[in-house]
């Protein structure tokens, strides 16, 4: 894959116009036609291999040494290009404060404090309003730098306000270290399945570590940074639905309190997000949407480039939501659009769009398109397991032995089926009993998929054993956790094609049912 082709290709239209433009801008004699037309070459339709784009660029005597010297030249005409239109693009806070903070040294240079310490108050109002810490720590110590300037605040009135700032931006700092150890350390914990190491023990040795006890909700960008450490260590237990009505009241109270500025739209659509999110898993999917109308609405009102990666996860999470609200085809549209969509996903999106469209086209009894995206996802199991856990990975397999149940491919099924129990038993193996602990069967916290997959295993192997009595109850009195409301929603969806089965009902609606749609 080319790397420089795969960047140029993340502009729109508009910007692909407008880098073209910007490159003959720079070089206007023979390298600007050179790199314009390698441009050119590498955002067509078509891919070309090097040698066909070498002999296309030099049709006289191939020259593979200049080709390289012009990607390089082209990479930094769109390293230029991209810093100036960020510049135009970026309306946030920090950016506004770091301009008034740049014209301010250049005024000091150039001899005219007093334009300088007017242009500081205003980046000191602007970043305290936004809560700029970190920009406002550079502010401070210009102030306290030209402090013997006749135009300057009393010192001993700035002082205070940078240690005051001094504080919260190293508390900030702080929540956002704590935030990525947290994620790690439940990262390396979900890496062997469910949590097998207590999340609450991890959260709360990770913010005692880091001073956070008594840190609330004090500006939307802490609340914002507290709100995702403690979504993390919840979203291992599975406690949607204490989190969610923790975070709904914690957001609807910052909202009456303070409200959120334009500037504080970052934190504001990931509390947003986190909202939403919750409450689709706690089954509460009609005011989950509303909360993430209300974020593609702010997404609408700002610049499209500044937040554009809460675009995918909101398109995703409203998709996910419709299909319990009845509302399937419309899912299907939106995550179609989202792959159609010129501008690639990143690698994450573009796995979880693609796996949960399968879903959608299960749901719709669309079972070949639905194994046609589930092999476009193109990772091995191994890869699926070491990037994104041995969860994500049991659940795409099961998904694949479900399709190929409903494709009647018997043999691909329980190929599929045996190596799903094989891989469970062999990361999960039986634990014996001691003195102090009794004995973990095979499995472990996956043993009642074990289950599952045996039963599945006799609907394969004799599809009428699903006409009998005694079949139907072991399929009704499957381990619990199958319909406690802290069950992620996919699992709900495996459990309801077997229900489904027993009770000759479409899939759909007895997933809905379970539910509780």
């Amino acid at each position: 894959m080319d790397d420089l082709r795969t960047t140029l290709l993340t502009l729109n239209a508009d910007e692909r116009r407008d880098f073209g433009v910007f490159i003959q801008r720079q070089r206007r004699k023979i390298n600007g036609r050179l790199d314009s037309r390698l441009y050119e070459l590498l955002v067509q339709a078509t891919e070309l291999k090097s040698e066909q784009i070498i002999a296309k660029l030099y049709p006289d005597e191939p020259n593979v040494v200049a080709y390289y010297a012009l990607r390089k030249r082209l990479m930094r005409h769109l390293t230029d290009y991209l810093l100036l239109r960020q510049r135009q693009l970026d309306t946030t806070a920090a950016a506004t404060v770091r301009g008034h903070l740049t014209l301010a040294q250049y005024l000091f240079e150039a001899g005219i404090p007093r334009l300088a310490w007017s242009t500081l108050r205003k980046a000191e109002k602007v970043g305290l309003e936004s809560e700029q810490y970190e920009p406002l720590n550079a502010v401070y110590s210009l102030q306290i730098q030209y402090a013997g300037s006749p135009h300057a605040e009393p010192l001993d009135e700035v002082l205070p306000r940078y240690r005051l700032n001094k504080k919260a931006a190293d508390e900030q700092e702080r929540a956002n270290i704590a935030d990525s150890v947290l994620r790690q350390r439940l990262r390396q914990s979900r890496g062997k399945g469910r949590a097998l190491v207590p999340a609450d023990d991890i959260l709360r040795e990770v913010l005692a570590e880091y001073d956070l006890q008594e840190a609330f909700a004090r500006s939307p960008s802490l609340l914002s940074r507290l709100m995702s450490i403690t979504r993390n260590a919840m979203l291992v237990r599975r406690d949607f639905a204490s989190f969610a009505a923790f975070i709904e009241r914690c957001y609807k109270l910052m909202e009456r309190r303070h409200g959120f500025a334009p500037a504080q739209r970052g934190p504001q659509l990931k509390l947003l997000y986190m909202l939403a999110h919750a409450l689709y898993r706690s089954r509460r999917f009609a005011e989950s949407v509303t909360y993430l109308e209300q974020a593609q609405r702010l997404l609408a009102s700002g610049p499209g480039r500044q937040f554009g990666e809460f675009a995918p996860r909101f398109t995703l999470l409203l998709a996910a939501n419709y299909s319990f609200l009845r509302r399937n085809p419309e899912s299907i549209v939106l995550l179609e659009t989202l792959l159609a969509n010129p501008k690639p996903l990143a690698q994450s999106d573009d796995l979880a769009v693609r796996f949960q469209l399968t879903f959608h086209y299960f749901a719709e009894g669309k079972f070949v398109k639905a194994n046609q995206v589930l092999l476009s996802l193109g990772r091995t199991d191994h890869w699926l397991e070491q990037h994104l856990g041995l969860e994500w990975m049991l659940n795409r397999n099961i998904g694949e032995m479900l399709i190929q149940v409903e494709l009647g491919n018997t043999e691909v099924a329980l190929g599929r089926l045996r190596a799903l129990e094989r891989t469970i038993r062999e990361q999960l193996p039986t634990v014996p009993a001691t003195d102090d602990t009794p004995a973990v069967p095979a499995g472990g916290v996956y043993q009642p998929v074990l289950t599952y997959l045996a039963l599945v295993r006799e609907v394969v192997e004799n599809p009428d054993v699903t006409q009998e009595r005694t079949f139907g109850n072991r399929v009704m009195h499957l381990p619990p956790f199958i319909s406690e409301e802290r069950e992620d929603l996919q699992v709900i969806s495996f459990y309801a094609w077997l229900k489904a089965r027993i009770l000759k009902r479409p899939y759909y609606e007895v997933l809905l049912e379970l539910a509780h749609a």
